[in-house]
């Protein structure tokens, strides 16, 4: 009896060996590997319709190799003024704000400070002294010849009259400086207040001015910019300079606008790159004096380098896919509806919503090529793959 125990216990087990087997081997069964994916997709004539496909051939289209590259509007350094006071001072008056057109010579800020009373009145008195020694030098040079005086007098006198010579164009120079003629002291009037003038014709970019403020030799008080000499201002990446060619016409466009409807015409390429890699390319703007254009104004251009031919596809056309790009292809059409057909291409120069297409060596360029609607195909496509 315990004998026939043991062989149903061991019938037992075997079974459930055996069944656990099999339903490992069914579970095994049906972990399959993902299917290939499908490269062509079938829409009936109802969908066809819906979709709204439309197709064409290949064209050749003459298409620019295009650089894109971002600067501002600038003014050469010549055409760009800092003023200061020389001698530092007060402000005693001034009648400039940012944006207000100026000519040159038209007084731009008053400064008062008592160096300038100490600077006239040394240079009255050395012109009184001045008059003195002039005429004391030539009453000893006419001793000298008849022999009169020594030697030494007349040198003494002639040292003398030098060396005032010397402070005279000196002070001229300072008075000069800080905007005072040195005829207007003849009249013996002193002023304590002298006037900065403008050197160019422009307009003010900068002002810092403030009634009472001090203000030390070294600081800026206004930035002045003439307009006439204006440009555009780029930068490239070194690996496009050598692309780029003096006198070549290029498009532009502002910071908040879209179309790139300005011109601009590149009259110097840089010899060195900056510290992005990036080289400087100065454009001549044909209308600089427009009154939309400030310097420091962000732009953006579009270089054209290259026009050549090349089979070309609206960029519609085009779909990516796990990073390539596709076109559609139609390889059949008849009662039971159209297929289409994914092949793979190559991007090459964009421009104006076209795009270069570069195509396996064996395609048919008669084909009929889906020029609308391609991401349409792609999707079901997907659709039918999940």
């Amino acid at each position: 009896m315990k004998t026939l125990n043991y062989i149903t216990a061991f019938m037992l087990s075997l079974l459930t060996l055996t069944a656990c087997n099999q339903a490992a081997k069914e579970e095994k069964k049906e972990v399959k590997p993902a299917a290939k994916v499908n490269d062509e997709v079938r829409l009936s004539k109802d969908q066809y319709r819906v979709t709204a496909l439309q197709t064409g051939e290949l064209e050749m289209r003459s298409l620019s190799n295009v650089i894109k590259a971002n600067g501002a509007i600038d003014v050469p350094p010549e055409n760009m003024v800092s003023i200061s006071a020389p001698l530092g001072g007060y402000i005693k008056s001034y009648g400039l704000l940012p944006g207000q057109l100026i000519r040159k010579g038209q007084v731009i800020a008053t400064i008062e400070n008592p160096v300038f009373i100490d600077i006239q009145q040394e240079y009255l008195e050395s012109q009184s002294r001045l008059e003195f020694l002039s005429l004391e030098y030539k009453r000893q040079e006419q001793l000298r010849k008849e022999d009169v005086n020594s030697a030494k007098t007349f040198q003494q006198v002639s040292s003398d009259y030098k060396m005032i010579q010397a402070r005279m164009s000196g002070l001229e120079q300072k008075l000069s400086l800080i905007g005072i003629n040195a005829k207007n002291l003849n009249s013996g009037k002193i002023s304590k207040t002298s006037n900065l003038y403008s050197p160019i014709n422009g307009f003010v970019t900068v002002s810092n001015a403030t009634t009472g403020k001090y203000v030390n030799p070294t600081d800026v008080i206004f930035e002045l910019a003439n307009k006439s000499e204006m440009h555009l201002a780029l930068n490239v990446y070194e690996k496009d300079a050598d692309k780029i060619k003096v006198g070549q016409t290029i498009k532009f466009a502002l910071a908040n606008e879209t179309a790139y409807n300005r011109n601009a015409k590149v009259f110097l390429i840089g010899k060195s790159t900056g510290t992005e890699g990036t080289v400087p390319v100065h454009c001549h703007l044909p209308d600089a004096g427009n009154p939309a254009l400030f310097p420091g104004m962000y732009a953006k251009a579009l270089i054209a380098t290259t026009y050549q031919s090349v089979p070309s596809l609206p960029a519609d056309a085009i779909v990516q896919s796990d990073g390539v790009d596709y076109i559609f292809i139609q390889t059949a059409a008849g009662t039971k509806g159209f297929t289409f057909k994914m092949i793979p291409v190559k991007k090459g120069i964009e421009q104006e919503g076209y795009v270069e297409v570069i195509l396996p060596d064996n395609f048919n360029r008669q084909s009929a090529i889906v020029l609308k609607g391609a991401y349409t195909l792609l999707s079901a496509m997907k659709n039918v793959e999940e």
